[in-house]
């Protein structure tokens, strides 16, 4: 399930917690729903304290939307580079956002060496992706659109041509039209530029953080 465009990405739900195991150590893997770091370190930290016991409580993460993404992955004392960035080159490799992968390990006495490590982190990550949920998130810009109630005729005929490219329209009329578009991404500044056109330049469009334009 993927969207090779600018408007959608996929993002990930809650998953089962899946088991490998491997030479008498035992590999746990699960994927959490999450957008905020905040919401992952609180996550985390539920799945440590079910886990307790465990040796390492290896993790990645990806949130934010494509171009905004951010990641993060910490070894938890294993050898570095043989457990947080093979589980989050899973995340990464399958496109996914929005999600917490964590892999915790009970040793089994047995050393893996690197290699093994990273092949058991990344396996057990694989797994849990393979089971967790996925969601199209819509990517949308907001725009605010002031005009007169003479150009407001106008201005609802260029909404109504876009049609399904506007996701929400909110209007208000007091003291004057004032209106508030989420637009599909990859058509916002051809909408912005179409509503100016058919005003002549008198209906005022802004985007939040923007002046007016």
């Amino acid at each position: 399930m993927r969207f090779p465009d600018a408007d959608h990405y996929v993002a990930l739900e809650d998953g089962p917690e899946v088991e490998v195991r491997v030479q008498g150590s035992r590999f746990l893997g699960q994927v959490v729903r999450t957008e905020t770091e905040d919401s992952a370190l609180e996550r985390l930290q539920q799945i440590r304290r079910r886990h307790h016991a465990a040796s390492h409580h290896c993790w990645a993460q990806r949130i934010g939307a494509p171009g905004e993404t951010r990641e993060r992955f910490d070894d938890d004392g294993e050898p570095a580079g043989t457990a947080g960035r093979p589980i989050l080159l899973q995340l990464r490799g399958e496109q996914l956002h929005d999600a917490l992968l964590v892999v915790v390990r009970y040793f089994g006495g047995t050393k893996l060496g690197t290699g093994g490590l990273a092949r058991a982190y990344g396996a057990t990550a694989r797994q849990a992706l393979e089971l967790a949920g996925r969601r199209i998130v819509r990517l949308e810009i907001a725009l605010e659109v002031r005009c007169s109630f003479e150009d407001l005729g106008a201005v609802e005929t260029v909404i109504a041509r876009a049609g399904p490219d506007v996701y929400r329209v909110e209007r208000e009329y007091d003291p004057a039209p004032r209106l508030r578009l989420g637009v599909r991404r990859s058509r916002g500044a051809d909408l912005d530029s179409q509503i100016v056109e058919a005003t002549a330049g008198r209906a005022r469009t802004r985007r939040p953080g923007q002046e007016d334009g």
